[in-house]
């Protein structure tokens, strides 16, 4: 054999495999398709958000928060209804006591550190025990997704400078070999070196071949949300509607989902295929860095939020409360845009971007950086105003007609009457000088502030959109960004594969996004947020204990 086990993907999950087979004595070898640059994977590029249940940044913060409770949350959000849901319902169970014991005090050990303010995403915003957070649990890493990667990142390097570990980088595996019913090896192509900076599109020129044999193989190559050709192919039209004619990515290129059907090429079982995770606040990236480069607005809870027609979206179809649900509301109108409108008070508190390189201040990991971009600064945080200023879907204006002129310059297919969204914000409008109030989000507005990290830093206090004091007003149009997959290749508590009839395929592991965060769907169909970068943790975890 080369290896005792063989790790195909360098991300997130792959590092956290890799390295807990080489603490168990295994020699690995660990295959990406990316070069040296990319080490990491996606889990670099996000905010480096973990879910996590009951800790000392929640306490502090006056938030009560119990196992009982987020599983309460999971499982109102998974909505598990399919016979093959028990292995992902297992997982998520286990994923759950781990989030609430062993998770944070794992991670600290490592040198993981997290910002003070817990985020509220996911609020939900319906039913008790329907979707949604029902308290802050999203936690920051200080260094956003670099801080989450760095610790795994050094470890594999020890192993590698101490013989347990060898990387072998732009090795793209095309087949399982299968001896036995048993998963025996990998083989493939050497791809040409390639200095792209991370995240670009590299080459495929193919200047060589692999064939390498293991006692364990370990498939951790994320998910498909850079092929958006699978994506459409997989979309649940009848759940959430016709996919749009126009997305962009919220990933890479080389985040394709070709491994996933190398495996079950193989013979491995892949469930819930159909379920994914898209967002409905793409920007298009005025710098891009891969092809189509979409990226996210984490939106607070004040923006207006209009759909393609310029009809005011209903609760839950507000910002930050129910993705899935507003996908399909905004689908629904038969386009796949929609529209913020806001003003300059609402982008300078409540506008952030998703990423760690639009976060400079928190990837820095610095309080001093922290307080002048959040606290200190006459604008928005740089990156967002650099949006503002730059982006193709911003328009600023001093009054709503002007607004409404360049809202349909940029969408002249489907234009807005000025008329119709003046009288919807009026209305709005009128409520915010009562202290009672019958519009949902204004109500949500008060909640909010109600919790002090919001109050602080995340939701400007309640004022009128047309009140030209709180201006210029801005317009943003919102595109579908592609993102996370929920389903993939059925995995057991060990994280070994499955095949199609729920037998166990000898020999292969698989973790992250690849198998669905673990169990071949762990979230169900709704994520509750800082569950990806979680689950990579988790399930690499359990595979690289397992092989």
């Amino acid at each position: 054999m080369d290896a005792d086990v063989i790790v195909i993907g360098a991300g997130l999950a792959g590092l956290v495999a890799a390295d807990e087979a080489a603490n168990r004595g295994r020699k690995v070898l660990l295959l990406d398709q990316e070069g040296p640059q990319s080490l990491g994977g996606q889990a670099f590029w996000s905010l480096g958000g973990l879910f996590m249940i009951d800790t000392p940044e929640q306490r502090r913060m006056g938030i009560r928060d119990s196992l009982d409770l987020a599983r309460n949350d999971w499982m109102g959000s998974a909505q598990f209804d399919r016979p093959e849901d028990e292995n992902p319902r297992k997982v998520a169970e286990a994923y759950l006591e781990f989030a609430a014991g062993d998770m944070r005090p794992w991670l600290r050990g490592l040198g993981m550190r997290w910002f003070p303010v817990v985020g509220w995403a996911e609020r939900g915003g319906a039913l008790a025990h329907g979707h949604g957070n029902s308290v802050p649990r999203f936690h920051i890493t200080w260094g956003t997704g670099p801080g989450v990667i760095a610790p795994f990142v050094a470890r594999v390097q020890e192993h590698v400078k101490a013989g347990r570990i060898t990387l072998k980088h732009r090795y793209r595996v095309t087949a399982l070999d299968v001896t036995n019913g048993a998963a025996t090896g990998v083989s493939g192509d050497v791809l040409g070196d390639d200095n792209a900076v991370r995240g670009a599109s590299t080459n495929r020129d193919i200047v060589g071949g692999f064939s390498l044999k293991a006692g364990a193989i370990v498939v951790t190559s994320g998910g498909i949300g850079g092929n958006h050709d699978l994506v459409r192919k997989r979309w649940p039209t009848d759940r959430l509607g016709t996919p749009p004619a126009k997305m962009v990515a919220g990933v890479p290129d080389h985040v394709d989902g070709q491994m996933t059907e190398v495996a079950k090429a193989a013979g491995a079982g892949a469930i819930n295929e159909d379920r994914m995770w898209h967002y409905t606040e793409g920007l298009q990236n005025w710098d891009s860095i891969w092809p189509n480069h979409g990226i996210r607005i984490l939106p607070g809870p004040s923006s207006l939020w209009f759909d393609a027609l310029g009809n005011r979206m209903q609760a839950p179809f507000m910002p930050g409360f129910d993705t899935l649900g507003t996908l399909k509301r905004i689908l629904s109108t038969g386009h796949g845009h929609s529209w913020f409108i806001l003003t300059q008070s609402i982008i300078k508190k409540e506008f952030a971007l998703s990423g760690s390189e639009q976060n400079p201040d928190l990837t820095s990991g610095k309080w001093l950086e922290v307080i002048k971009a959040r606290l200190g600064a006459k604008g928005a945080p740089a990156p967002v105003e650099a949006f503002k200023e730059h982006g193709a879907d911003f328009v600023v204006a001093e009054t709503l007609d002007q607004l409404v002129d360049g809202m349909n310059r940029i969408t002249p297919d489907q234009p807005l009457d000025v008329a119709h969204l003046r009288g919807q914000i009026e209305a709005r409008d009128a409520q915010i000088d009562n202290p009672f109030a019958k519009d949902a989000q204004i109500i949500a507005i008060r909640q909010a502030r109600a919790y002090r990290g919001d109050k602080l830093i995340r939701t400007v206090k309640p004022h009128r959109i047309l009140d030209p004091a709180h201006g210029p007003l801005i317009a943003v149009r919102l595109n579908i960004l592609t993102r996370k997959s929920l389903g993939g290749l059925h995995t057991d508590m060990n994280a070994q594969v499955l095949r199609a009839d729920g037998t166990p395929f000898d020999g292969l592991f698989a973790a992250g996004e690849v198998a669905g965060f673990g169990g071949g769907g762990y979230h169900g169909y709704n994520a509750l947020e800082g569950t990806f970068l979680g689950g990579c943790l988790f399930s690499g975890r359990a595979a690289g204990r397992s092989v």
